[in-house]
């Protein structure tokens, strides 16, 4: 019953920005941590960024200071902020959130990706 949407994706040449979003909906108690990850074509899927309830982020090295994740709680609503994007960060990001589900309990939820794509 509860869902991710994601949306924000699509062509950008490099050194510009994009901002992904990803909205939970549904039966929920409480989201205890939202996360970004990405695919790139032939690679294994990385983690980009992760927040928790609290407040604490962490950030792949190689996107640090170039990327910014928030949460909205009101919203139940993660964002990515990307900028000074690079053609290596090309792929598919995939929203992830750990939630507490008044019908489902406690889940792990995914959502269909939406893709970046910093080419000139």
């Amino acid at each position: 019953q509860v869902q991710l949407v994601e949306s924000g994706g699509g062509l950008v040449q490099p050194g510009g920005s994009l901002r992904l979003s990803c909205a939970a909906s549904g039966s929920i108690y409480s989201i205890t941590a939202m996360g970004w990850y990405r695919q790139a074509p032939g690679k294994s899927r990385e983690v980009v960024a992760g927040i928790t309830s609290s407040g604490s982020t962490s950030y792949a090295d190689s996107v640090k200071g170039r990327f910014s994740i928030s949460m909205d709680t009101a919203k139940n609503t993660v964002y990515l902020q990307m900028n000074s994007l690079k053609p290596e960060d090309t792929a598919v990001y995939y929203c992830d959130a750990n939630i507490d589900s008044h019908y489902e309990g406690y889940i792990e939820v995914w959502g269909q990706g939406t893709l970046v794509t910093a080419s000139s």
